[in-house]
């Protein structure tokens, strides 16, 4: 007896593009101290999420809405589009795999950049297409090599994060305009905007839903503190977004979290809170990199990328030691960034935590590479 899998499936290599901290708990033994190495919002969901949730969840024998329609409406009126313009689905992640299974298959060209956010490549690999990569350059996406290579290739997809993942700079939406302008006529920019409550204002660029070669992505996970709920959402054309439907999830988001999300994006007042916290928390993590002789990389995130100074080996080393002491961070995986760690805008007792560990890391680091 065998499985009947694709010629493509066969051939692909079986990768997770994240490993949880959950599994490396397991597999040591025991708990981290310090949790900062998923991005994750340790300041939680809104109040007034958390009591919507519960009081849906006597509900939660109900099949979820499929069309989400009071949490595109609550979206719609934050963002002055229509429901139309607006597709809900299991994160960014879920998301990226839906749009993608539209756009993509085997022999199609796909830009982004070497270094960003691996699962958008995961989805890719799955569905056939050729992935370009373009560097980054000064710890920023490379905005003309990424454009520059979407024409030379013909590319159907053009993948942007801003702010970007795994370094946490960004453009101002100005310089996004620009892309968008100079895309080729049959490339789709999609335009991964998981961190913009974080970053300076200016950073999003206008919102337009009359382009159909524009999808733009966000989420719940990180500013709204809803990462376990699973729950994103695209913004595009009313064209392009009711393509989804011919290849979507119709029943993946779960009641509660429809319910929660409409709460969260109507209680702006805690994303201010949220984002004051984020804010405060990152300069201290530029204070804890200097503190010992290093250079920490301005954020627009949720998250600090602090360069070790070395390579990717020496950076890896500081990241092992740091989980030895039971703090847990990751690190970007490609040349240059890995040359840094990235550390996540813990509580004070997260950031307390790391404080005091941070320089045995680095010792133990420098003794690993026989200095």
């Amino acid at each position: 007896m065998s499985v009947r899998y694709t010629d493509h499936i066969r051939r692909l290599p079986s990768t997770v593009p994240f490993v949880g901290p959950e599994t490396t708990e397991r597999q040591r033994g025991r708990t981290f101290r310090a949790r900062i190495g998923a991005n994750e919002s340790v300041f939680g969901p809104s109040p007034k999420v958390i009591a919507a949730m519960t009081d849906a969840l006597a509900d939660i024998w109900k099949y979820a809405d499929p069309e989400s329609f009071d949490l595109k409406n609550a979206l719609a009126e934050n963002l002055g589009v229509t429901p139309a313009n607006i597709m809900i689905g299991e994160g960014i992640d879920g998301l990226l795999g839906t749009a993608i299974r539209l756009i993509v298959e085997p022999g199609v060209k796909v830009v982004t950049s070497l270094g960003a956010y691996p699962t958008f490549n995961f989805h890719v690999n799955a569905s056939g297409g050729e992935l370009i990569q373009v560097p980054f350059r000064n710890d920023h996406e490379d905005l003309d090599g990424l454009l520059d290579a979407a024409h030379r290739n013909d590319a159907s997809i053009l993948y942007v994060s801003n702010p970007d993942n795994p370094m946490g700079t960004c453009w101002p939406g100005s310089e996004i305009e620009r892309l968008i302008d100079s895309l080729p006529s049959g490339t789709t920019l999609f335009l991964d905007e998981a961190y913009v409550e974080f970053a300076p204002e200016g950073t999003a660029p206008r919102m337009n839903t009359d382009n159909p070669n524009v999808i733009r992505f966000r989420t719940f996970s990180k500013a709204h503190g809803m990462a376990g709920a699973r729950i994103g959402y695209a913004i595009g054309h009313d064209e392009v977004i009711t393509s989804f439907n011919k290849v979507r999830n119709h029943f993946g988001i779960n009641c509660t979290g429809q319910i929660g999300a409409a709460a969260a994006i109507r209680d702006q007042e805690w994303v201010a809170h949220v984002r004051a916290c984020v804010e405060q928390g990152r300069e201290r993590l530029y204070a804890i990199a200097a503190g010992n002789g290093l250079q920490a990389i301005p954020s627009a995130t949720n998250f600090v990328t602090i360069d070790c100074g070395r390579d990717g080996v020496y950076a890896r080393a500081v990241l092992e030691a740091l989980g030895d002491r039971d703090v847990f961070v990751r690190m970007p995986f490609a040349e240059p960034g890995n040359r840094c760690i990235r550390v996540g805008v813990g509580t004070d007792d997260d950031l307390d935590i790391f404080e005091e560990e941070f320089p045995g890391a680095l010792k133990a680091a420098l003794a690993a590479a026989g200095d």
